[in-house]
This record gives C-alpha cells, sequence and structure tokens, in this order.
C-alpha cells in the first residue's frame, strides 16, 4: 500500500466533500483534522482482502466526523451559555449581585419571551410601561406575568 502522506493527497478531497455534505460551516479545521484522524485509523486498519481502500476510507472518516459532531451538540445541548446581548443587558441595568444570579437561573427555566419579561419586571417597570412597550394590553401582561410565576413556583419547588 502507499504511504500514508501519498493516502492524504490522494483522499484530501474526500474530507473536504464530507465536511460539505454535513453542512459542517464552524470549525471546519477541526473537523478536516478529525476526518484525517479517521483517515489514518482506516489506513491502519485496513485488510485489502475485504473490498477496496476507498469504500472503507470514506464510511471511517464520515463516521469519525459524525460522531464528533453528535459530541459537539450534545455538550451545546447540555450547556447553554447566555448571549452576548443578555450579559450586556445585564451589566447594564442596576440590578444587585442576587437579582443578577436569580436570573441566570430563572434563565433556564423561562422561555426567552418570559425571560424578557421578568427582567423588565426586575428592572422596575410596571405593567402598564410594559404593555406599552410590547404593544399589548395590560391585561394580557399580567396574564403572562401569571403564568411566568407559576412556572417558577413549580420550579422552585422542584429544586427544593
Amino acid at each position: 500500500m502507499e504511504s500514508f502522506e501519498a493516502v492524504v493527497k490522494k483522499f484530501e478531497p474526500m474530507i473536504h466533500r464530507i465536511i460539505q455534505s454535513l453542512h459542517i460551516y464552524k470549525d471546519k479545521d477541526e473537523y478536516f483534522q478529525i476526518g484525517l484522524i479517521g483517515l489514518w485509523e482506516a489506513y491502519e486498519r485496513f485488510d485489502p482482502s475485504k473490498g477496496k481502500f476507498f469504500s472503507y476510507a470514506y464510511s471511517f472518516v464520515w463516521g469519525r466526523i459524525l460522531e464528533e459532531l453528535k459530541k459537539s451538540k450534545r455538550h451545546d445541548d447540555r450547556n447553554v451559555l447566555p448571549d452576548t446581548e443578555f450579559w450586556l443587558m445585564i451589566d447594564s441595568a442596576d440590578v444587585s449581585i442576587q437579582e443578577k444570579e436569580l436570573l441566570l437561573s430563572m434563565k433556564e427555566v423561562l422561555s426567552e419571551k418570559q425571560f424578557e419579561l421578568a427582567w423588565q419586571f426586575v428592572c422596575g417597570l410596571s405593567v402598564k410601561e410594559v404593555a406599552e412597550k410590547e404593544g399589548v394590553s395590560e391585561s394580557a401582561i399580567k396574564k403572562r406575568r401569571a403564568i411566568m410565576r407559576t412556572q417558577l413556583a413549580r420550579w422552585k419547588e422542584e429544586i427544593s
């Protein structure tokens, strides 16, 4: 069999094609390296009596990249970090540290719209002001606040 360097030159376009077919647009270099590792493992484990190297290498590289995508997705799902706007919003407001910690924990429980509503109340806005800002009636804001309070009460019971 050829040297690994020759195999890399020959199969580099295949790795790029796999990355493209999986619609990977972030961290392409990292996934390319994972593809190269998969190619190396295929190169080391290949048994010529069982078929063609191209098919074996393709499925091996595809599998390694897909495995890493799944691992990355699992990590992202489990470790949600607030976006930049959230941190700017918290830093700009005159809110105590305890309220900031409470808001961070609430971010896990509430939807984005509910969180924004809670934030407005923490900042001292009245129901009327929030309703005007959102462009809805005061009763709609009161209903949303009641639903949010119920969710938070259930969450508080669960963690207690």
